[in-house]
């Protein structure tokens, strides 16, 4: 499944984990992305949306 929102186009990031003493690992942080029945251009639609898209209301869901 594709890891990336639809709407704001929010994908995975990389970087490191820092231990306390100072080693670094690779690592990717994921945004929470869900599968959620929303209203695209006046037609219901499954679409892939992050939480925080979905929770501020850039998403409209389909009754």
């Amino acid at each position: 499944m594709s890891r990336v929102c639809e709407v704001c186009g929010k994908r995975p990031a990389a970087g490191n984990t820092v231990s306390h003493s100072n080693r670094h690992t690779r690592r990717v942080r994921a945004p929470n992305i869900q599968r959620v029945h929303a209203v695209v251009g006046g037609k219901k639609q499954w679409i892939r949306a992050c939480t925080r898209c979905i929770k501020s209301g850039r998403v409209v869901k389909a009754a």
